[in-house]
């Protein structure tokens, strides 16, 4: 039975999706007879089609053997579209689920132009709360959720960071500002997988973040939990809050895709 057309369709535009779904299915470059027999396209139609979508980047033709293949502007587009739905909306259910077992300030942060920036925040019951507005910036290399993104740039990106930021400035007697002691820091934190923040960038305030990582493994974001050093002892964060960080951060990162 054939197919009923959509009559609000544009047949051109039908045709060149599916040379493109054809040649992503295919993973290898297609002449251009086997586009036409993959497609049902006569030879001309085919040709003018894949000329279109040449000229605009989505596809790529061997100079040697004349084989078709896509070209870098389906990868941006089908990139963009991985991040089209919102983080905060997808984390924003196990930043509650941690907030419900540890009772603590917990909060959703990126880095952005040198600054870490807190996105999304859930606060805790508790008399005392810590925790930074959402939207507010604050420094990478003083901050738990800073130092776990900084942690994973190349050292290309991290030595052009140390250049523009310095001197490093201090804001307790625990901020790190010697760049080779924030370096082996770095390598720590890359190692053991989380960052500590502990009075770095407020007095008697501790953190503890952990990377969020997507499709490609890339860090992209952190979990972060804050609260008062009296509360945040290194007993209960390491036998208590950051297996709970560990287990939101690596939950939102499956949902992004990641596979370890």
């Amino acid at each position: 039975m054939k197919q009923q057309h959509d009559k609000h369709s544009v047949q051109a535009v039908e045709r060149a999706l599916k040379i493109l779904i054809i040649l992503a299915e295919a993973r290898n470059p297609l002449t251009l007879s086997q586009i036409r027999d993959r497609t049902g396209l006569n030879i001309s139609t085919a040709h003018r089609l894949l000329h279109t979508l040449m000229k605009d980047g989505f596809i790529n033709q061997d100079s040697e053997n004349g084989k078709y293949m896509l070209g870098l502007r389906t990868f941006e587009v089908g990139h963009a579209a991985l991040y089209s739905f919102d983080i905060r909306n997808l984390a924003r259910p196990f930043l509650q689920e941690l907030v419900d077992r540890c009772n603590e300030t917990t909060n959703l942060a990126i880095l952005d132009q040198d600054d870490v920036v807190y996105i999304d925040q859930i606060e805790s019951s508790n008399m005392i709360q810590i925790f930074a507005r959402i939207g507010s910036r604050g420094p990478v290399h003083c901050t738990g959720a800073g130092k776990t993104l900084l942690a994973y740039y190349s050292d290309r990106e991290l030595e052009r960071f140390l250049q523009r930021k310095a001197p490093l400035p201090s804001y307790t007697a625990n901020t790190i500002t010697d760049p080779a002691r924030l370096k082996e820091e770095l390598l720590l934190i890359r190692k053991r997988g989380y960052a500590l923040d502990n009075g770095e960038l407020e007095d008697g305030v501790r953190c503890v973040a952990v990377p969020i990582r997507n499709f490609e493994a890339k860090a992209i974001a952190a979990v972060s939990v804050s609260g008062p050093d009296t509360r945040l002892t290194d007993a209960f964060i390491h036998e208590s809050l950051l297996p709970e960080v560990q287990l939101s951060a690596a939950r939102i990162s499956e949902r992004l895709g990641y596979r370890r």
